[in-house]
């Protein structure tokens, strides 16, 4: 069973490794895509992949800084990981404070826990399919977020 406490632990250190880097210059490289991607970006992925193998080695990870599996090999997979370390790189290069770490747990194709940082505010957003959806502002008490479903 994986604790939502501790993605949200692994979360947290990866926007702390990012944040190391906030205040420096960035040197920007690019992907295949031409997205951006910098040192950050692969330093919290390094610090999620950490984590992740520490509590959880025995689920896969698919990750926006790592290489994908053939769909031959994922298409066998009934849980992953689906990490994005550091999402919003530009906002991140532009020093705006938007962007985010995020992890998400899928189970037979349907999201069922999901953390999202925004290390800059420390702020942190985490679901569970059973317990709702909550707001943590730096070590604060979480906080249920109510929502209005619209049709």
């Amino acid at each position: 069973m994986v604790d939502v406490e501790v993605i949200r632990e692994i979360a947290r250190a990866a926007g702390e490794r990012i944040l190391k880097h906030y205040d420096k210059d960035v040197e920007v490289n690019y992907k295949e895509d031409s997205s951006p991607l910098t040192q950050a970006d692969l330093d919290g992925h390094n610090e999620i992949m950490k984590g992740l193998r520490q509590n959880y080695q025995d689920i896969p990870v698919i990750s926006e800084e790592a290489s994908i599996p053939d769909y031959n090999v994922r298409k066998e997979w009934n849980q992953f990981f689906l990490v994005d370390p550091l999402d919003g790189t530009k906002e991140f290069i532009k020093k705006n404070g938007e962007f985010t770490v995020n992890i998400a747990l899928i189970e037979n194709e349907i999201p069922v826990l999901g953390v999202v940082y925004i290390p800059a505010e420390d702020v942190l957003y985490y679901a569970t399919k059973e317990d709702g959806t909550f707001c943590v502002n730096g070590n604060g008490i979480p906080v249920r977020v109510e929502h209005e479903v619209y049709q």
